[in-house]
């Protein structure tokens, strides 16, 4: 194939060669500017393959490779000497001379490739100066047409028949007590006038500022109109009966969600909203648009997992497939609570799709943070995605480590309680949480603080309210028959979030709150003091609800 990007044609004029005398006069001795930029334009692809080869191809007598049960892995050389052994003993990869047979025959290989490579780019060079302007110009339209169709193709494959579920009670009706219906028709009307005002000031935009009554597209999504507020907002459209507001978001996503834009994206956030707002109401409503824009996207996230030990980034760029982490995690770090909430909606995509790229890569993130050891047998909130280390040893159940929690356990529900290995990992995780993490305070209060290099820091933040929920969703199937002691322990959860609320003069909580110094359940620290519509405390009183159908969990609510 030519590769039609050897010659930017803009600004400049490519002679027609042909060895009339009209075009090479003998008494020129000079080349015309055009020419000495073609001759220079090959003298640097050459230069730069000859250096790029010199300083980037890896030099495989400094490094040996060894075996995690996964995939490869980089570790330092090991002398000679002590090849294969690890320091107790143990064999770590093979005999040594095999070993290092086969990394000089790789490297020749290599090496053939790159002189192979040369040899193109040189003849492909040659081959584009032997060409008029309208033949590159005629070839490169052609390139642009055959990627167009090959894309085309890409986005309308066809996915293959999978038995939906049956939904139960998405429509059912009228609750019977006429306080609670008069309730919930206003939080319908609550949910209609939010939706309302978005179409009409913020329409395609990720968000929408209320006061200024102006769009806006936030970073984690990439600086980019790809409609945030829909996607997220279409299952709830369909559950509350909003029928018509459903068709709208339906339509815009049909017709407008593209994902082959240039946007640098957390993959976190975008998978929680966009691949599970997608798959939520492609299972609710049937409409196959749903499943294949959530397949698409899934797609674009996938160049996120290159890295040396599985573990993804937290930012991939859509269109170029580059990732990167956050700069503040722990030395560029991967976040426990990002990586470890991929697991839910990559098992059904790989079920909808029949491709088991999805659940392998999931899967993957799971055997590696089996095998690895646990300080006080917490899982800390940072691992780097290059060496297969913790970070610091920083663990919480709320921001950054919060939702690997719960999506543990909801990967054992998901399985019809099943994935016996998803439920181990759940029990060990909170049976250290409880050692460690939770304490209660002088005034009676259960809380969850946060451990800092081996301290207890006795601050609990908004984001760790869903603990209460999750630990009576757990209760069933805990072992050691423990399943009141975990109902009662998320009763109290609940009620210490609701003591946050209640110790404020508007009666909404706080960002965090401490428990020292005769303070509890109140916000210290100014940048504490502030409420961002976070919905963990009303997911804990909704799980108590359903679980014990105390009156006072709804009324806290509404409230």
């Amino acid at each position: 194939m030519t590769t039609p990007a050897l010659l930017p044609l803009s600004g400049r004029r490519i002679p027609t060669l042909s060895p009339g005398t009209a075009s090479f006069p003998h008494h020129r001795a000079t080349l015309r500017l055009s020419e000495k930029f073609i001759l220079l334009l090959i003298l640097s692809a050459f230069i730069t393959l000859c250096f790029g080869a010199f300083f980037f191809l890896p030099d495989s007598s400094k490094h040996k490779r060894f075996d995690l049960g996964l995939e490869d892995v980089l570790i330092p050389h090991i002398d000679s000497s002590k090849e294969g052994k690890h320091p107790g003993g143990q064999i770590i990869h093979g005999q040594g001379g095999h070993d290092e047979h086969r990394h000089r025959e790789e490297e020749e290989s290599l090496r053939s490739k790159i002189r192979a490579d040369h040899e193109r780019v040189l003849e492909e060079a040659k081959e584009k100066l032997m060409k008029s302007r309208e033949e590159l110009r005629a070839e490169i339209q052609t390139e642009k047409n055959k990627v167009a169709q090959d894309l085309k193709k890409k986005d309308s494959k066809q996915l293959p028949p999978v038995p939906m579920p049956k939904l139960v009670g998405i429509r059912d009706g009228d609750p019977g007590d006429p306080d609670v219906k008069e309730k919930r028709n206003k939080i319908r009307e609550m949910m209609k006038h939010a939706w309302d005002s978005y179409r009409q000031y913020g329409w395609g935009h990720n968000e929408l500022k209320p006061l200024s009554k102006k769009g806006h597209s936030t970073n984690i999504f990439g600086n980019s109109q790809m409609g945030a507020t829909i996607v997220d907002a279409v299952d709830t459209l369909y559950i509350m009966g909003l029928h018509d507001e459903f068709k709208d978001g339906q339509e815009w996503i049909q017709q407008n969600l593209d994902f082959s834009v240039n946007a640098e994206v957390s993959v976190f956030e975008v998978n929680i909203r966009f691949i599970g707002g997608l798959l939520a109401a492609y299972y609710l409503s049937g409409e196959e648009v749903f499943k294949i824009k959530a397949v698409q996207l899934a797609e674009k996230l996938l160049p996120a997992f290159n890295t040396p030990t599985g573990i993804p980034w937290a930012m991939v760029n859509l269109k170029s497939g580059v990732g990167r982490n956050w700069g503040w995690a722990s030395a560029g770090s991967s976040i426990l609570a990002e990586f470890g909430t991929l697991h839910l909606e990559f098992v059904h995509l790989t079920y909808l799709t029949g491709d088991p790229v999805y659940y392998n890569k999931v899967m993957h993130i799971r055997k590696l943070l089996q095998k690895m050891d646990r300080p006080n047998g917490l899982y800390p909130n940072y691992l780097n995605p290059r060496t297969g280390r913790w970070g610091q040893h920083h663990t919480s159940v709320g921001g950054l480590g919060d939702s690997f929690y719960e999506y543990l356990l909801k990967a054992w529900l998901m399985s019809d309680k099943t994935d016996n290995e998803a439920r181990m990992m759940y029990d060990d995780a909170i049976e250290a949480i409880e050692r460690h993490l939770i304490r209660k305070s002088n005034g009676g209060l259960t809380f969850i603080g946060e451990w800092k290099n081996g301290h207890l820091e006795r601050k609990m933040g908004h984001l760790t309210c869903f603990a209460g929920g999750m630990f009576a969703l757990g209760a069933d199937g805990s072992p050691l028959d423990k399943a009141g002691h975990y109902l009662q322990l998320g009763a109290e959860i609940a009620h210490t979030c609701h003591e946050s609320y209640d110790r404020t003069v508007l009666k909404v909580g706080p960002e965090a709150f401490k428990f020292d110094s005769g303070l509890e359940a109140v916000a210290v620290r100014q940048n504490e003091k502030y409420y961002i519509l976070r919905p963990e405390v009303i997911e804990t009183y909704w799980y108590m609800w359903r679980y014990t159908h105390d009156p006072k969990y709804r009324q806290w609510g509404w409230e």
